[in-house]
């Protein structure tokens, strides 16, 4: 039987994944500007956060999973296809990206949040500082949502109201 705490770590982890996979694709196709650059900075935050969940997996399920692995891969298979296509539909695209990541963002407080709840009555989790995750969860999910809300003026203008 799996524990509960690794599988809720391991969904987390591929979560992780898609969000490294969107990034990369979002600087990428975004090389030179200035949401490339944003995308990068993020992306270095999201990855040492990954490190955090990958070193938290190994201590609840030392030896790793390979059904961590499958899902990884699987995920960032489907989140290629997806960024592409977002990715190329122009300000519209960003702006679905971005909303993707806010809502992972969140995800990624609440789970900081929940383990923190944990570490309480479990060793393995008392040398992480959950607190400072969550307080770089906001302030990640705070600069995404501006980047977010300002690509919204341009991408969610009808035609009708470019023209005037």
């Amino acid at each position: 039987m799996s524990e509960p705490l690794a599988t809720y770590l391991e969904d987390h982890a591929a979560g992780a994944a898609a969000a490294v996979e969107l990034l990369e694709a979002m600087r990428d196709h975004h090389r030179g500007e200035e949401l490339g650059r944003f995308a990068d900075e993020i992306l270095s935050e999201v990855k040492q956060d990954q490190g955090t969940l990958k070193d938290l997996l190994e201590r609840v399920k030392p030896g790793g999973s390979k059904s961590l692995k499958e899902a990884v891969s699987w995920l960032a298979e489907k989140m290629s296809r997806l960024k592409l296509g977002r990715l190329a539909s122009g300000e519209l695209g960003t702006l679905e990206a971005l909303e993707t990541l806010s809502l992972g963002i969140l995800g990624k407080r609440a789970l900081w949040s929940a383990l923190a709840q944990v570490a309480e009555s479990d060793p393995r989790l008392t040398e992480t500082d959950f607190s400072a995750l969550v307080q770089r969860a906001e302030a990640q999910h705070a600069r995404v949502e501006e980047k977010r809300l300002g690509t919204a003026i341009g991408a969610l203008r009808t035609s009708a109201a470019a023209r005037s």
